[in-house]
């Protein structure tokens, strides 16, 4: 059964007027003759509505920041925030000295009702005393939680006379949970903090390889980069630095010698994009490494980019090599999930780069959606200009910076960078809504509600969502695809991530465990009604049909 606006409406309906006419914003069926469809995003859930989202804090530290394997993130704060963000995103990490790997430690200053009432900057240099003695890391990021805000705790200047005390990098990062609408916020707030004090803090000054190249947005989630790595590697590429999956601040520092930036996951990291494209002249290319057309499409505007015939040559016998490898693996997987449909609702990128891989494996997307999505996620960077800064999105600043005066320089001329943006996406994500099929459902900020209700309606075979949504679809006798940490599974990118992914599908889809769950509608009736007699050639009618 499709949605159309009538059947939309009615689910709608369901909600107060002030509510209804909020959400009915947030909500698209597609539909490519009505031309640019507009969709609301990055505004306030409404309260009282069971959203997906997290918190700024979640953004840039459990999500950017974090990740960040030589050095130590200490969270300021009471214990519950600093626990939650410990390993939850599962960023693997490998480190050459065992002594500088520090994902697996949870650092905190565990704030109590004192220190909330006196004052928590003692303890937090005590902490960062604590920290260097201990660890000796690299370098160490100090991130604030609501409380910190709220009592006006100066985490900055701890901070700046920790540096001057220990002689290493110490940043603070005042990402309150309550600042911005969701943890998109959270991302700008690290993406300015890490271009600001880290990125061009290394002495090199020239690339040490021919195709030296970063990727942004790229959380080394079940070991996903590594397995996009070794593509690259074996292509001929050299990875300066990840930001942030498996990244290490030796590797970030020295992040500006790069040739070209890959943006993974545009949302967290599009900021970091455009400031070292305007700093120091490197261009950023819009890849997605999930799903097997899009991982090939991806290197091949790769190689575009640099315009070797070499590596041109090099990059169509690594996919030649790869797809020998991988499609009679997928064979059987694409027998069991042909014809099945899903909903894919993650993330601000995710929702969107699973598309396609599902439809490689038969599977068609009939609802798809972000959690802190922003208007150009689904409609193109073209309407940033017209996107209004609200009192939420001012409250998060803009880092202005300006071309570097010593190291400032054009990769590529400026007559084929004009002309290879009319070929490959360089600078530019077209967004989520082009992709879509017209009769598809495009949701912004998705809620439990609205979950049960297209659930009920449209039955999906399989839901793609977060940590705390999969629970819903379980319930209603769905399986659940959790994309946001993959539970306890991955790689799913590149070549051989898809071959995980398609196994994994395919085990939810053959699982007994269905068959011991009726989903509501096949207990209860989707219409109900009752019929009355007519007497003396008289009917009733109902009310609203008077």
């Amino acid at each position: 059964m499709a949605i159309d606006d009538k059947t939309l409406e009615a689910i709608l309906n369901e909600f107060p007027a002030k509510v209804k006419r909020s959400r009915k914003k947030h909500i698209l069926i597609k539909n490519s003759d009505a031309g640019p469809q507009e969709i609301e995003a990055n505004t306030r859930t409404i309260p009282g509505i069971m959203t997906n989202r997290g918190c700024a804090f979640a953004g840039c530290k459990g999500v950017v920041l974090g990740p960040l394997k030589d050095m130590v993130h200490i969270v300021h704060g009471p214990i519950g925030c600093a626990y939650y963000s410990w390993m939850t995103r599962r960023n693997k990490a490998k480190s050459e000295d065992p002594k500088k790997n520090f994902l697996s430690y949870c650092v905190s200053t565990d704030m109590q009702e004192s220190d909330i009432v006196f004052g928590g900057e003692k303890k937090l240099a005590r902490m960062i005393d604590d920290v260097v003695e201990i660890f000796n890391p690299n370098a160490i990021t100090i991130s604030a939680t609501c409380p910190v805000g709220l009592i006006g705790d100066d985490i900055n200047t701890v901070a700046r006379l920790a540096r001057e005390k220990h002689g290493i990098n110490i940043t603070a990062y005042t990402c309150e949970g309550y600042k911005g609408v969701s943890q998109s916020a959270g991302h700008h707030i690290a993406n300015n903090g890490l271009m600001e004090n880290i990125i061009g803090q290394g002495e090199l000054e020239e690339p040490p390889a021919k195709y030296t190249i970063n990727i942004l947005g790229e959380y080394n989630i079940g070991g996903d980069s590594w397995e996009v790595e070794r593509v690259l590697k074996e292509i001929g590429y050299h990875v300066q630095a990840v930001m942030t999956g498996n990244g290490s601040y030796e590797d970030l520092k020295n992040a500006h010698i790069a040739q070209l930036n890959l943006v993974q996951c545009h949302r967290s990291i599009n900021y970091i994009a455009s400031m070292l494209e305007t700093k120091y002249g490197t261009p950023w290319l819009k890849v997605n490494f999930i799903g097997i057309r899009a991982t090939i499409e991806s290197l091949r505007n790769m190689a575009q980019y640099f315009g070797d015939e070499a590596l041109i040559k090099k990059t169509e016998e690594v996919i030649e090599k790869e797809l020998m490898e991988i499609e009679p693996q997928l064979e059987p997987y694409k027998k069991i999930c042909q014809g099945k449909t899903t909903f894919c609702f993650v993330g601000g990128s995710r929702g969107h780069h699973y598309q396609g891989l599902y439809g490689e494996l038969g599977i068609k997307t009939v609802l798809a959606g972000y959690e802190f999505a922003h208007r150009d996620d689904y409609e193109g960077r073209e309407v940033i200009p017209n996107i209004k800064p609200d009192a939420d999105s001012k409250n998060i600043p803009d880092l202005h910076v300006l071309p570097d005066e010593n190291r400032y320089r054009l990769k590529i001329p400026a007559e084929r960078m004009e002309e290879l943006k009319k070929k490959i996406p360089l600078s530019y994500y077209a967004g989520m809504n082009t992709t879509m099929q017209d009769g598809s459902i495009i949701v912004d900020d998705l809620n439990h509600y609205e979950t049960e209700e297209f659930i009920r309606i449209l039955k999906p075979d399989i839901f793609s969502s977060g940590i705390k949504d999969k629970y819903i679809p379980h319930k209603m006798g769905i399986p659940s695809k959790q994309l946001h940490n993959y539970d306890y599974s991955g790689p799913y990118a590149g070549f051989r991530g898809a071959v995980n992914f398609a196994r994994d599908v395919s085990m939810s889809f053959i699982t007994p465990a269905w068959n011991f769950i009726v989903p509501p509608w096949k207990d209860k009736p989707l219409l109900e009604g009752s019929i009355e007699q007519c007497s003396e050639g008289v009917c009733p009618v109902d009310d609203d049909k008077k």
